[in-house]
């Protein structure tokens, strides 16, 4: 036997508190035992690319260029379809500046009603949705339901009445489910802890990107297209972002990669390269099929993590819920529909700006909870301050903290989530799921929080939404508080494993284990 014979040393996931921790692996020769441990990454992909032996420079300059490529293949595909996933969910807002409500026949709260039956069927589809998409490709899968919401999208315009906008809306959430955890699922299965922060902010900025072009293509549509071959503006507006959306659903099936191991334009040891750094980076393979789904759900549900997070979202979403009023809400500036939608335009492009550069220093500096209470005190501000009068320099300047501090804190939760349960995939995708159905039951009842008869301050929105904030910011600092202590217990159990390596003989891994984010 040759006397570079590697033992593996690897971070496993101790069931009883799902938490990772170093554990030495026996080594079937007995003789080894005194032999060095030298594994960094997973040790089948070391033994056939020969990636630990690698220089740092090799390394830094081999993740840059497989990173280039999954920037190009990923970044800028995602950002379009969560555009116009945005668009297709939230049109519903700018067409009531047309005369939708008018032609539908609504009266009352039909109109929230119409917009809160989308989250039920959004909540109801989540955790299905990811348990199957672990289980297939999702390039696939998210570009055929990005295919049909596309065409219930456009569908739209065709109804006449109450129950038929209700259906649609109803069933648009129902396949639109699957697309936001999805690509929370395919990030985390490419990129480190460390990257993934702030491609999640590009990602996620298409949600203010769907908002700004949204008002911009309403503006246009309804001004000019309004009875144009006798179809009503608000009636083209679903026509032409439905044709949009299924266009580019059959670019994303055709462009969007799969996982690692079973991408077409990765070389081999690009795809082995992909695969180990995720191993670096957390301490295990990535491996869809570890362990069951069962078990996965078993997983998630006993994790402390994912309630907790489950309600940090929670009440950020719920601090969100103004978007999809946002139009409405600007019109109590006293300019009119057209006016009124391309104000929204600017206010959604700074939203942009600052989620992306909030969501890159948290990336970089890798802290979560204070880029997460500092949004949210932004929001809280915002949300006081449109309740607080009725001055229309101060409103609109409010109009921009809104946005500007909502918006961020979800990206750097939902990464967070990610980091913190990053293996197995199986229950990280379950976790995600879960989490995002507390995040999204909030839109159910945030619903409601606008009516018409509140303008133009909104008081019980404002209320309501503020006090979330104020949730939001405790939720975090709790996660931080119960993360420190799970990365004290890692070092102990670090520790330990070193020292049965010493009394054992063996020079202990220099490699630093997994470490929770805060």
């Amino acid at each position: 036997m040759t006397a570079d014979k590697e033992i593996p040393v690897s971070a496993r996931l101790d069931n009883s508190n799902i938490v990772p921790v170093l554990v030495l692996e026996k080594a079937e020769d007995e003789n080894l035992e005194n032999l060095p441990v030298r594994i960094i990454g997973d040790p089948e992909l070391n033994e056939r690319f020969g990636f630990n032996e690698r220089s740092e420079e090799w390394h830094r300059k081999s993740r840059r260029k497989l990173l280039r490529k999954l920037d190009l293949h990923i970044l800028p595909v995602i950002v379009v379809m969560y555009l116009l996933n945005y668009l297709d969910r939230s049109n519903l807002s700018q067409a009531r500046l047309g005369t939708l409500e008018e032609d539908l026949g609504l009266v009352g709260n039909e109109f929230n009603i119409a917009t809160s039956i989308l989250f039920v069927g959004y909540l109801l589809m989540q955790i299905p949705s990811n348990i199957f998409l672990v289980r297939t490709r999702p390039s696939m899968y998210l570009g055929i339901c990005m295919l049909i919401w596309g065409l219930i999208s456009g569908l739209q315009a065709t109804t006449s009445n109450f129950p038929g906008i209700l259906v649609c809306r109803f069933f648009l959430g129902f396949v639109e489910a699957p697309f936001f955890p999805g690509i929370m699922m395919l990030l985390s299965s490419w990129y480190t802890r460390a990257e993934i922060a702030h491609r999640f902010a590009l990602f996620y900025g298409g949600s203010q990107l769907g908002n700004m072009f949204g008002g911009l293509i309403a503006a246009g549509v309804l001004g000019n297209l309004h009875n144009a071959a006798g179809i009503s503006g608000w009636r083209w507006l679903f026509i032409i972002e439905g044709i949009a959306t299924v266009v580019i659903s059959l670019l994303a099936i055709a462009v969007l990669p799969d996982y690692p191991n079973s991408t077409k334009w990765l070389t081999e040891e690009e795809k082995g390269y992909a695969v180990w750094c995720l191993s670096a980076d957390i301490g295990e393979v990535d491996d869809n099929y570890s362990i069951g789904v069962k078990e996965a759900a078993v997983l998630a549900l006993k994790d402390y993590k994912v309630y907790l997070f489950g309600l940090m979202l929670h009440a950020n979403t719920l601090t969100q819920t103004f978007s999809y009023f946002f139009p409405t809400i600007v019109k109590t500036l006293g300019y009119s529909s057209t006016v009124t939608l391309l104000l929204t335009v600017p206010v959604w492009f700074v939203a942009f700006i600052f989620g992306f550069l909030i969501s890159y220093h948290a990336s970089r500096t890798n802290e979560r909870t204070f880029h997460i209470i500092s949004a949210m005190a932004i929001a809280l501000l915002g949300n006081i301050l449109v309740i607080s009068t009725t001055n229309n320099a101060v409103r609109f300047f409010a109009m921009f903290l809104m946005p500007i501090g909502a918006f961020p804190g979800v990206q750097i939760i939902l990464a967070w989530v990610a980091n913190s349960m990053p293996r197995p995939a199986a229950k990280r995708s379950i976790a995600l799921a879960i989490c995002n159905v507390f995040s999204n039951s909030s839109n159910i009842y945030g619903s409601y929080l606008y009516p018409s008869s509140d303008g133009p301050r909104y008081i019980t929105g404002g209320i309501t939404i503020s006090c979330m904030a104020v949730v939001c910011m405790l939720c975090a600092l709790a996660m931080r508080f119960c993360l420190i202590r799970e990365n004290k217990n890692l070092a102990l159990a670090e520790e330990q494993v070193a020292a049965e390596a010493e009394a054992a003989g063996m020079e202990p891994s220099k490699r630093k284990t997994f470490r929770q984010i805060i």
